[in-house]
């Protein structure tokens, strides 16, 4: 019912190494469990209703089309975060999943960092582009 991400570290003295995120499988386990069964907009917790939910499609599209990645989710000391970060093949792809597009920034430290990088910014707007395969440049 519910899942974990550890976070990625590589030893950038910033990268906060030893960290968990958990996820449910099941928005509606969760909505139960914290007694929120609100229309999107008075929910106070959008945005992380919205991150399970980008999360879970991700990984259901490569379990369905047999991908394999590794996943996890990054955040320095300073607080810069990227919610996914999928390892495949020695390249990155890095997902941030807003509810609001206009919020949407590149990781500009993770994307110098580690230059074998693909970015994409999730909103409601393009959410589709989850069900596809990242084109690395």
């Amino acid at each position: 019912m519910i899942f974990t991400l550890r976070s990625f570290s590589r030893n950038l003295r910033t990268e906060i190494a030893k960290s968990v995120k958990i996820y449910f499988w099941d928005l509606g386990i969760r909505n139960s469990l914290i007694q929120n069964y609100n229309l999107p907009s008075l929910r106070g917790d959008i945005g992380a209703l919205w991150e399970n939910f980008c999360l879970v499609e991700r990984l259901k599209y490569h379990q369905n089309n047999q991908k394999k990645a590794n996943y996890y989710f990054w955040r320095t000391y300073d607080q810069k975060e990227i919610d996914l970060v999928e390892e495949k093949n020695g390249r990155f792809n890095l997902f941030e999943f807003k509810w609001q597009e206009k919020k949407i920034k590149k990781p500009k430290l993770f994307l110098s960092t580690y230059p074998q990088s693909q970015f994409l910014g999730v909103s409601r707007n393009n959410y589709w582009e989850l069900l596809k395969e990242v084109e690395q440049k």
